[in-house]
């Protein structure tokens, strides 16, 4: 409770945000799957995966420690570390090698993986595009 001086009586004072965290939260995850999407196609797994871990971290702070989700993705990120240097430049399958041709396949292939586990997180927080609630389940 704040004294306003002008009118000679206590008032309380609102603080609550004007803005709502939400709509910029959607906006943000938006720009860096668009973002992500774009190297996906152009074969920069080191950006793709940057972006990933961006959206983990977001998607994450409303994940409790120890938990299942963040179980799962600590263990796609070992999963993805144990194949090697994903490189500083872009990476496609124009490599020499069939040693390196598999490695990046199978880099692709992890990375693939992390991105639908981390839309499905998304979409299990309500911040995606698909949103279930059990309350309707029932109605089809």
């Amino acid at each position: 409770m704040a004294w306003n001086k002008d009118l000679n009586f206590k008032e309380e004072i609102d603080k609550t945000s004007r803005i709502n965290a939400a709509g910029i939260i959607n906006i943000t995850l938006e720009n860096l799957w668009k973002e992500g999407y774009s190297y996906l196609v152009n074969g920069d797994y080191v950006k793709w995966n940057r972006k990933l871990d961006s959206i983990w971290l977001i998607l994450g702070g409303d994940v409790s420690p120890g938990s299942s989700e963040e179980k799962e993705f600590m263990k796609i990120d070992t999963q993805l570390y144990s194949l090697g240097n994903l490189g500083h430049q872009k990476i496609g399958f124009e490599t020499t090698s069939q040693e390196d041709k598999g490695k990046r396949a199978t880099q692709y292939l992890v990375l693939r993986n992390k991105s639908l586990f981390l839309r499905r997180l998304q979409n299990k927080q309500g911040k995606g595009t698909a949103y279930t609630d059990s309350e309707y389940d029932d109605f089809d």
